[in-house]
């Protein structure tokens, strides 16, 4: 049996990278949610900004979730 070590490391350099870059766009997005709930709670308005951030972060995660799932399922091909 014979192992191509050098695929094998890229594979795993792709994954670690990829989840690293989920993550912090997760924490991007909670980091928006918690930009809008406290200028919520000061009573000076809503940041949009936000908001939209959170919207942004979460949709990406989402769609790389499903993407995931679309690689993985063999029906959807």
């Amino acid at each position: 049996m014979n192992l191509d070590w050098t695929a094998l490391g890229q594979v795993a350099a792709v994954s670690l990278a990829a989840t690293v870059a989920v993550v912090t766009v997760f924490a991007l997005g909670v980091l928006g949610l918690a930009r809008y709930e406290g200028a919520r709670e000061e009573g000076g308005g809503t940041s949009a900004l936000g908001l939209a951030q959170a919207g942004l972060c979460f949709l990406a995660c989402g769609a790389v979730v499903a993407y995931g799932i679309h690689l993985i399922v063999p029906q959807f091909h």
